[in-house]
């Protein structure tokens, strides 16, 4: 009886809340439309700011091929198209202002849900939305001075120079390095946000701590393989992927134990209220 009452008390309260943010169909896409808008200008304006400084942004990611081969003079690219380097600017331009532009983006969508949320939602929502570019960062950064360094190492050192055998040398496209330095960065970054995610969940209810020791055996198979698709294959690569995901996964599990038993005890305090 006791948790009916609850149960009604929430319902009367969130319809409440919600009847001041009722609006028709087409103000919500008139709305949607406006934040679309801001994103793509916010986008375009940065990807043409970026690709000024393309050559710098280039020379940038570049840093941990220059830490594998000790200096910047050793490290050789070449390009075998002549437009293969302006389009590899253009790629640059645009991974950077996709990457600056997040903030504004999230923003935007941050502000087109929210009116739709309750407030302890809204509330609940704020420190996801601080935390996935934090976790981003901290995936990227793991890529750009641990695991690039560590991978174009060991291919430098397939490299057979001098003596009576065969020169045999690494010289990357431009296109190439940026195709694989990019697609560890979005992987990393994306696998980051492994604890947003499952936290998330556990705001909501749909996952718990127990849920997440059960699946503890699963989630080690899944990590493993996911390194081993995302990564180029070289050990160092895989390894420097799949420990930190699987150390994500254990963190995650904290985590979610906190955020639940928060949220039991917010419970208990509404239907000891409520029984008083």
């Amino acid at each position: 009886m006791a948790e009916t009452d609850v149960q009604a008390k929430k319902a009367a309260e969130r319809e409440d809340e919600l009847k001041g943010s009722e609006a028709p169909l087409i103000e919500h896409l008139t709305e949607l439309r406006q934040r679309l808008i801001y994103s793509i200008v916010a986008l375009a304006l940065l990807f043409v700011a970026c690709f000024f400084v393309a050559d710098y942004i280039y020379d940038f990611l570049l840093g941990p091929f220059k830490a594998a081969a000790g200096s910047p003079e050793a490290v050789k690219l070449i390009y075998t198209a002549p437009q293969e380097f302006f389009f590899t600017k253009l790629s640059v331009a645009l991974f950077a202002a996709v990457f600056l532009a997040f903030p504004v983006i999230a923003g935007q969508i941050y502000m087109f849900v929210a009116p739709g949320l309750y407030k302890n939602e809204r509330m609940a929502f704020v420190p996801y939305l601080i935390a996935t570019p934090i976790c981003f960062l901290i995936g990227a950064a793991l890529v750009y001075y641990g695991v690039m360094p560590l991978a174009l190492g060991f291919f430098l050192g397939m490299q057979q120079t001098g003596g009576d055998g065969v020169t045999i040398e690494m010289v990357t496209r431009v296109s190439e390095y940026l195709s694989l330095i990019m697609t560890l960065l979005l992987a990393f970054g994306a696998c980051f946000q492994l604890p947003v995610i499952l936290t998330l969940l556990a705001q909501i209810g749909v996952i718990g701590e127990q849920n997440l020791k059960a699946w503890r055996k699963y989630a080690i198979v899944a990590c493993i393989a996911l390194a081993a698709f995302l990564t180029p294959p070289d050990p160092f690569s895989q390894l420097g992927l799949a420990i930190p995901l699987l150390a994500l996964y254990e963190i995650s599990v904290l985590a979610v134990r906190f955020v639940e038993r928060r949220r039991l005890a917010r419970e208990a305090e509404l239907l000891k209220d409520l029984e008083s």
